[in-house]
């Protein structure tokens, strides 16, 4: 493992990560992309699915409990132990299998073994975005699906991308200083803890996601924009800051079928 791919594992984070979607419900994981991904993913009894980038099993057990035969991996250790933990303590009829493996060399999954890949709030830490989806290729079956959940790259930009309030107009809007050009750039982990590890989140227009995908033969079957849950608390700027949550989205799901 390169010191690169080390620096995008969220490994050494793994009780933090773990307390953050076990401990709260109304996380965005929860309440926003879990539900929408359950839509999108239409399980049926017996299916297979990859979690790529899986953490500590976040979504890897909500998806087992509806009947799939799922295998998490994770490049992070840490993560993949955590999960195994709360197969063992846990209490669905079956558990996911899992695995350490950066996600470009899922060397343990066979050739056109899975029905439906999901990379969820992950491929922006990824590095090696065309390996990883040259994997997801070759891992899933013709009639397979690829499901890919990240933060907006249109809204979203790492240091280049912000909330700002229009006294004036009294109007909240997302302020945009970059997105064509792609970057890397250090992100806290966990902002509110002081001295937090750090990570490298990977910007990159849609057209570099879309021309990737193309190349290796995938469509683009369907796009959504999903926005936040949250509510504002009451104040001067509760109605602003309420219709803007509503109007900007903060996550973008792609499906991608082999042509």
């Amino acid at each position: 493992m390169s010191k690169r791919e080390d620096n995008t594992s969220w490994g050494k984070v793994a009780d933090w990560y773990d307390d953050l979607l076990e401990g709260d419900n109304d996380t965005y994981q929860a309440k926003v992309i879990l539900p929408n991904l359950v839509r999108l993913l239409e399980i049926k009894k017996g299916e297979t699915v990859l979690d790529l980038a899986c953490g500590q099993g976040f979504f890897s057990r909500a998806i087992s409990a509806l009947g799939a035969d799922v295998t998490g991996v994770d490049i992070g250790e840490e993560l993949i132990a955590k999960a195994l933990e709360k197969s063992v303590d846990g209490h669905l009829p079956h558990f996911p299998h899992y695995y350490v493996a950066p996600s470009h060399n899922l060397s343990k999954t066979p050739d056109h073994s899975i029905d439906k890949v999901i990379i969820v709030l992950a491929i922006q830490n990824i590095e090696k975005m065309k390996e990883t989806f040259e994997e997801c290729k070759r891992v899933l079956k013709d009639t397979g699906k690829l499901l890919i959940v990240l933060n907006h790259p249109a809204f979203r930009i790492p240091k280049k991308s912000s909330w700002e309030y229009d006294e004036k107009n009294n109007i909240q809007y997302r302020r945009i200083d970059s997105y064509i050009s792609e970057s890397k750039t250090e992100m806290l982990m966990n902002p509110s803890k002081e001295n937090s590890l750090k990570t490298i989140s990977f910007h990159r227009p849609l057209q570099t996601y879309f021309k990737a995908l193309s190349k290796l033969g995938f469509a683009v079957s369907r796009l959504e924009e999903w926005n936040s849950h949250r509510k504002s608390e009451e104040g001067k700027r509760q109605v602003a800051e309420d219709i803007a949550r509503k109007e900007i989205p903060i996550f973008l799901c792609l499906e991608a079928i082999i042509c």
